[in-house]
């Protein structure tokens, strides 16, 4: 990638916005210098962000990543939403990361007359062929043969699980439900089938349609919706490639099937997405808890960034406040290992969207400072303090494979230069990575020491913004070591961030720089 594109980019402009102290993401002022937030914040647009002025409020609250839903809008209108993106990204000098989240095979309900009926306890309602009918009680759907693929004893769930349902009997044109949990259905609310094995296609046409043009503007993610096997993503990521995208897939794991396939989904996807919203309604809600902190746990044996989305500050789409709960949530999220926590409904058709990102920004640095607290403490009680660095991260599960493209040496050395940086109470961990692998090694490590991602790809830059801790940094193409570190040491003498005395440990991954491969160097400024 040629450094002039890059440019936009320079290191001083880049750096304040995610490095502690920025006053724009702050309420209180400024934190103390070696602070930063680490957790990243992927925020959904629609109507109440979209824009030039709605983007750059977003952007300034403290967001990393916009999603934008395929399931909504239309290519053109996303199109131009990606152009305002980067546009006011490259105006306020921050890179900001753009995941296309393709709506996947969805089953909703077709229309209903007169708009919404209500289901009562007990009574019958019946699923019917056809693209529709003015019947009350019988309903039709976007997925022709359901009819055909349903069986007795099957359950349904409408609107986002609020109503259950389950099959009494079945003809060659209909299937009749008893109604077991009651309330209102509306058109066009989805349908789902938790334990019903369907043949239905993991990309529909408009999603190959969709992924086709994220590969052809350059988005950072492609996320594919309800992934129930690692060969559904095997052939996203085969569509991307064959049209030269560098695009990470999302697998968003939202469907049974996918839970049983767990470690094949999240060694072959690039990114984790646990999705609460279907997959809470695909499973027992109870065990929900247990299988988010599964899932997290999984991505971090398998060093693949997780975000953990839905109803996280749901309340916030009105309230100016989030509820205890929801902080909790965020909290544990947080403490379970999530890389980034996501924004749905609260950013898109929200009242207030910067507020909540504010608000899940402040959750997330005062989690970030009691958990890297408690870590410190219980270190030195297990060691002692002079032996701080002589072990790796103890509360999450150590990598058990490495993230593809990433050579065991690096993998060493990211962790041996992990515990110097703890060791030596150094200022900031710089990584220089072509790729990006290597800063995902240093992410998933959790390590308290700033974490500084150098990289002369332009795709990489992007991708950064959803590591954790990991601030993403762009360098003229070809800088050696030496001026590497000039660049760090004269920004952070010249902001404040660095003084005199202050140590700075550099891992150089594969493939970056002359003479920088594998090692890892100790600069004091």
């Amino acid at each position: 990638m040629a450094s002039s594109t890059l440019s936009l980019y320079p290191l001083q402009r880049c750096f304040v916005k995610d490095i502690p102290g920025s006053s724009a993401f702050h309420e209180s002022g400024p934190s103390p210098r070696g602070t930063p937030v680490r957790t990243k914040i992927v925020a959904t647009l629609g109507p109440a962000s979209s824009g030039k002025a709605g983007i750059q409020s977003l952007i300034e609250g403290g967001v990393d990543v916009f999603r934008l839903n395929m399931a909504h809008g239309s290519i053109h209108e996303h199109a131009e939403t990606l152009k305002t993106i980067r546009h006011v990204s490259d105006e306020v000098g921050r890179p900001v990361g753009v995941l296309v989240d393709l709506a996947g095979p969805k089953i909703r309900l077709g229309e209903i007359a007169s708009g919404s009926v209500e289901c009562v306890e007990g009574s019958d309602v019946f699923f019917i062929r056809g693209p529709a009918t003015d019947r009350p009680h019988h309903f039709v759907t976007t997925y022709p043969t359901l009819v055909d693929e349903l069986a007795v004893g099957d359950s349904i769930m409408l609107a986002d699980g609020t109503i259950s349902l389950v099959v009494s009997e079945k003809t060659s044109d209909q299937a009749r439900c008893r109604v077991v949990q009651g309330g209102v259905v509306r058109s066009r609310q989805g349908v789902n089938l938790p334990g019903v094995d369907l043949s239905v296609a993991a990309m529909s046409a408009d999603d190959w349609k969709h992924a086709e043009w994220a590969s052809s503007v350059g988005a950072d993610f492609v996320s594919l919706s309800f992934v129930r096997s690692s060969v559904e993503v095997n052939l996203l990521k085969e569509l991307l490639r064959t049209r030269q995208s560098s695009a990470r897939v999302v697998a968003k794991i939202e469907k049974r099937e996918a839970l049983e396939n767990l470690e094949s989904i999240i060694d072959g996807a690039d990114v984790v997405m646990v999705a609460r919203g279907d997959l809470g309604v695909e499973i027992d809600v109870a065990s929900m808890p247990m299988v988010q902190k599964r899932i997290i746990r999984v991505c971090q044996q398998y060093q693949k960034p997780v975000i953990v989305a839905t109803q996280m500050l749901d309340s916030m789409q009105h309230s100016r406040r989030p509820t205890r709960a929801e902080t909790t949530d965020v909290a544990n999220a947080i403490l379970d290992g999530a890389d980034a926590c996501m924004l749905s409904g609260e950013t898109a058709i929200g009242d207030h969207p910067r507020r909540v990102v504010e608000m899940m920004r402040r959750i997330a640095q005062s989690t970030e400072r009691q958990y890297l607290q408690s870590r410190r403490q219980y270190l030195e009680e297990l060691l002692g303090k002079s032996r701080l660095g002589a072990v790796g991260n103890d509360f999450l599960p150590r990598p058990q494979r490495l993230v593809h493209g990433l050579h065991p040496i690096t993998q060493a050395v990211v962790e041996g230069a992990s515990r110097i940086a703890a060791e030596l109470d150094a200022r900031l961990f710089v990584v220089a990575s072509k790729s990006g692998v290597t800063a995902i090694a240093r992410s998933k490590h959790r390590g308290a020491v700033p974490t500084i991602g150098l990289t002369d790809d332009l795709a990489t830059l992007r991708q950064m913004t959803l590591y954790w801790g990991v601030t993403p940094v762009a360098v003229p193409e070809g800088a050696d070591v030496n001026q590497l570190l000039s660049h760090v040491c004269d920004w952070g003498l010249q902001d404040g961030r660095l003084e005199r005395g202050d140590r700075i440990v550099l891992v150089a991954g594969i493939g970056f720089g002359a003479g920088g491969h594998n090692m890892a160097m100790v600069h004091e400024v």
